[in-house]
C-alpha cells in the first residue's frame, strides 16, 4: 500500500511540473502577443485552489491531475464585447497563433534541457560498460565480442555508462544490423564489431535490451546472503531472515545469485526445498515462490534483497560538468532524446515496434515512483526523459493535440484562408478517436504489466 501511494504520489509531482510548464509556454506567449488570458488551469474539474491576478488572468488548481488548461479569450466560443477583437486569440495574425500552440511542447523540450542541465551539473554516478561475461551463441558472441571489453560507441555515439548502450541498443529496434566499437584492458585500442539484428528477438517485459543480445554487463556483485526479507512476502511466510545465506535448492549447490534468481522465477507456486546457513548453523526451509504476472507470461517471486558487493572506483564514473558545459550536454542529450522518441514513433507507425511496447499512466507512475526512490538526480532524468515524450507526443499532427492546431494554421498559412470549420470539427472528431484508441491500448499494456 505505501508502495502504491509513493507512486501515486511521485506521479502526481511529475505530472503537476510537466503541465505547469507545458501550460506557462502557451500563456507566456499568449501574452507576448497581446491575446487576453482567461485561466490558467493546473488539472481538471473542481477547484481546490483559485485566485485572480492583477492580469484578470484566474489562476486554478484543480482536483484532477491528469493535465490543464490555458483559456484564453476566443471570438469562436466567446461572444466579443467591442474592442475585444484585438486581444482575441481567432483574431491574431496566423504567425502569432502559431507561436502559442507551438510554445507549449516547446516549454517541456526546454524543461528538459534544465532537468538533464542540473543532473550533469551535480553529476551522475554510473558504471562503464564492461562485458563480463557474453551468453554462448548470442548475438553479441557471433559478432566477436569477448569478456572483459569495455563499449566505447555505437555507431558512431559514445557510450560512457551501460545506460547509454542500452538507450543506443533501443534505438535500433527494427533494424538489420548494428556497428559497436569495444576495447580489451590490454591493448585499449578500440575495434569495431557488427552486430546482426536480422534474428534479434527483444521483448521488453521479460529482459534487458543489453540482455537481449547476449551482453552479461559487469555490474556489483550479488551475494547470496540475504540484506532484506520483504514483510508477508512468500520468503517471510517461509521463515527466512536478514542475513541467511543461501546454500542450495532441491540439494543442488548455489554458486551465485542469477541461479537462485532463476530457479524462484520458474517455479511459480511450486514448493522449494532450501538449505541456508544462519548464524553459523545449517537450516533447512520450504519456500513456495509467489506468482507476478509480467506481459504474458507468470513468473515467480521470493521477496528478497541480496547483499551487493560494490564494484572498484576503477569501474565506476561520475558525469558531471561545469555550468557552461553542463547546458551544452544537457541540450545535446535532450536533442538526443528527440530523435530516438521519434525514431521509436516512427517504428510504431511502421509495425517494427509493437503497440504492446506502448506504456500509460500506470507506467509512468511506476517509473517516478522508481526513480525517486533511486534519489534526486534519477528523478529529474526521469522528468526530462518523460518533458521530451509529452512534447513530441503534443506536436503530433492530430487536430486534438497541438500539432493539429499547427497543422490547420500552416495549411492557412499557405493557402490564404482558415481550414473550414467543418473539415476541422470531422478532424477533432478523428483525432479524438485515435487518441482514445491509443491511450486505451496504453492502459491495456499497464494492466498487463502489473
Amino acid at each position: 500500500m505505501l508502495s502504491f501511494l509513493w507512486d501515486v504520489g511521485a506521479f502526481v509531482v511529475v505530472l503537476g511540473i510537466l503541465v505547469t510548464a507545458h501550460e506557462f509556454g502557451h500563456f507566456w506567449v499568449a501574452r507576448r502577443c497581446g491575446v487576453q488570458v482567461q485561466r490558467f488551469s493546473v488539472g481538471f474539474g473542481k477547484a481546490l485552489w483559485r485566485k485572480v491576478g492583477k492580469d484578470g488572468t484566474e489562476y486554478v488548481i484543480a482536483l484532477i491531475p491528469l493535465g490543464g488548461y490555458v483559456k484564453m479569450l476566443d471570438g469562436r466560443v466567446d461572444e466579443l464585447k467591442e474592442g475585444e477583437q484585438a486581444v482575441a486569440f481567432d483574431h491574431q495574425k496566423v504567425w502569432k497563433r502559431m507561436a502559442i500552440v507551438a510554445a507549449g511542447p516547446i516549454a517541456n523540450f526546454i524543461l528538459a534541457i534544465l532537468a538533464y542541465w542540473l543532473v550533469f551539473m551535480i553529476g551522475v554516478p554510473a558504471v562503464k560498460p564492461i562485458v563480463a561475461d557474453v551468453v554462448p551463441h548470442s548475438i553479441a558472441a557471433k559478432a566477436g565480442i569477448q569478456p572483459g571489453m569495455e563499449i566505447v560507441s555505437i555507431d558512431g555515439d559514445e557510450t560512457p555508462s551501460w545506460e547509454q548502450v542500452n538507450l543506443e541498443i533501443v534505438s535500433h529496434i527494427g533494424e538489420s544490423q548494428m556497428y559497436l566499437k569495444a576495447r580489451s584492458a590490454a591493448t585499449q585500442m578500440p575495434r569495431e564489431f557488427t552486430l546482426s539484428l536480422k534474428d534479434w528477438k527483444y521483448n521488453p517485459d521479460r529482459d534487458s535490451a543489453i540482455d537481449s543480445l547476449g551482453f552479461q554487463p559487469k555490474l556489483p556483485q550479488l551475494l547470496l546472503e540475504l540484506a532484506q526479507v520483504l514483510p508477508n512476502s512468500p520468503a517471510a511466510k517461509a521463515g527466512l531472515k536478514e542475513g541467511d545465506t543461501l546454500l542450495a535448492v532441491n540439494d543442488k549447490p548455489l554458486t551465485k545469485w542469477s541461479e537462485f534468481v532463476t530457479l524462484v522465477r520458474d517455479s511459480a507456486s511450486k514448493p522449494l526445498d532450501l538449505t541456508l546457513r544462519r548464524q553459523g548453523e545449517e537450516l533447512s526451509a520450504t519456500l513456495t515462490p509467489g506468482v507476478k504476472q509480467l506481459g504474458q507470461q507468470q513468473v515467480g517471486f521470493a521477496g528478497v534483497v541480496p547483499v551487493s558487493k560494490p564494484l572498484p572506483k576503477s569501474d565506476q564514473v561520475l558525469i558531471q560538468y561545469g555550468p557552461v558545459q553542463a547546458f551544452g550536454v544537457a541540450s545535446q542529450k535532450t536533442l538526443d532524446m528527440v530523435g530516438l522518441t521519434l525514431k521509436m514513433v516512427g517504428k510504431l507507425i511502421t509495425g517494427a515496434v509493437s503497440v504492446n511496447n506502448l506504456g500509460g499512466p500506470i507506467s509512468i507512475a511506476k517509473g517516478a515512483g522508481a526513480s525517486a526512490d533511486y534519489g534526486f538526480i534519477y528523478f529529474l532524468a526521469f522528468l526530462a526523459l518523460i518533458s521530451v515524450n509529452l512534447g513530441i507526443v503534443n506536436l503530433l499532427p492530430l487536430p486534438v493535440l497541438d500539432g493539429g492546431h499547427l497543422l490547420f494554421f500552416i495549411i492557412e498559412a499557405v493557402t490564404g484562408r482558415p481550414v473550414p470549420e467543418k473539415v476541422q470539427e470531422y478532424g477533432f472528431r478523428i483525432g479524438i478517436a485515435l487518441l482514445v484508441c491509443l491511450m486505451g491500448i496504453a492502459i491495456l499494456n499497464d494492466f498487463a504489466r502489473l
